[in-house]
């Protein structure tokens, strides 16, 4: 009788190892045609994603469509083929780089536009090494250098300068990255997940961005309950002019999500250049004045009021509430897109400092000394 149950045993486990077998091959073959980890998209508005019959299909805005594939496969008509995980790529700005760092994944960009205001030390040393290539600015590329880089495919903002004609005709894929667009600081931070998906970092791209979502809606939501909520401003004049964000702005629904109301209330979402007596009018007794610039020395009150004397007529100058981060000593551009969470708990302890920790310590803004 033993010797009978041992025997049956045996012989289902190879019936059962059969139909593993087949099942492995199967999903193995799956995996091979097309992404198998699901990607969702929830605030970011310029990109959806499907999945079908082991393709997966990306639509950027209205106009763009490419198929995400990983074997030998038919794609639909109107949809531009990619085999992924892409291996090299060029990133047009400092937030398309973001994505790559937040995702570990520096060794896929092999070309910059520039340097200009870049603070991460390791894509410095491989620009200073030659293993990421500077193409030159929008509208001015040095198509050598692009070759140079060797991309599977171009990242590119498609409504900022463009001047792409010269890279489309060296027939690389040009895919347009749209998360500048985006008015949710989530939304914009999802585009991780857009990126995720072209190098084959879905999951982890899946993972950060949930770890993102939870503390940001967390913040906000703890900011919500202060009972008072400021006022605040930004920006400053330059070249006689004062370029204010619109009421819709990314910037202004962080203000907004940190507990605070910005001075500017319109549908705008990029905003417009004021002239500095309509831009007093509106801000005059804000609260506080929110300020990012690149100045080469240690900013203060004096160099403000140096730059336009009419300066220290704003309630917030005078009550030394401006809000202040250097993009020379903070890797401002090329992180806080991917740290939407980060960015807004610098404003809840500037707006409500006894909401937070009492030794935290800001990474992009604090009060100007």
């Amino acid at each position: 009788m033993r010797k009978v149950l041992i025997l049956l045993v045996l012989v289902m486990g190879v019936v059962l190892g059969g139909c593993s077998g087949k099942g492995g091959a199967k999903t193995a073959a799956a995996d091979e045609a097309g992404a198998s980890v699901e990607v969702k998209v929830k605030y970011a508005t310029g990109f959806t994603v499907r999945d079908t019959a082991g393709i997966r299909l990306v639509d950027v805005g209205k106009h763009y469509h490419f198929a995400l594939v990983k074997g030998d496969v038919a794609v639909p008509e109107g949809y531009t083929k990619v085999r992924v995980p892409i291996e090299r790529t060029i990133c047009m700005t400092a937030l398309q780089l973001s994505n790559f760092t937040i995702l570990d994944a520096h060794d896929v960009v092999k070309g910059l536009t520039g340097t200009k205001n870049l603070y991460n030390k390791d894509v410095l040393a491989r620009v200073k090494d030659g293993r990421i290539v500077k193409i030159g600015m929008e509208g001015n590329f040095d198509t050598e250098m692009v070759l140079a880089a060797n991309p599977d495919v171009i990242f590119i903002s498609p409504f900022k300068r463009g001047g792409y004609e010269p890279i489309k005709e060296t027939g690389i894929t040009l895919v347009p990255h749209l998360g500048y667009k985006e008015l949710n600081p989530l939304g914009q931070a999802e585009w991780i997940k857009f990126v995720g998906m072209f190098i084959g970092k879905e999951q982890q791209a899946n993972d950060i961005f949930a770890g993102i979502e939870q503390r940001y809606n967390e913040l906000k939501a703890l900011a919500a309950k202060a009972e008072k909520r400021p006022t605040v401003f930004s920006g400053e004049m330059h070249s006689g002019t004062w370029h204010a964000v619109g009421g819709k702005n990314y910037l202004a629904q962080i203000f907004r999500d940190a507990g605070a109301d910005y001075v500017i209330a319109d549908e705008e979402t990029a905003g417009e250049n004021l002239e500095f007596e309509k831009m007093y009018a509106l801000a005059a007794k804000a609260d506080y004045w929110r300020i990012l610039n690149s100045y080469p020395d240690a900013f203060s009150y004096e160099a403000l009021k140096a730059s336009e004397p009419r300066n220290e007529l704003f309630q917030a100058f005078k009550d030394r509430k401006v809000i202040y981060c250097n993009m020379k000593q903070t890797p401002y551009y090329e992180i806080s897109p991917v740290e939407p969470d980060v960015l807004l708990k610098d404003f809840v302890a500037i707006f409500h400092p006894e909401l937070v920790e009492a030794d935290y310590q800001p990474t992009f803004y604090q009060l100007l000394k």
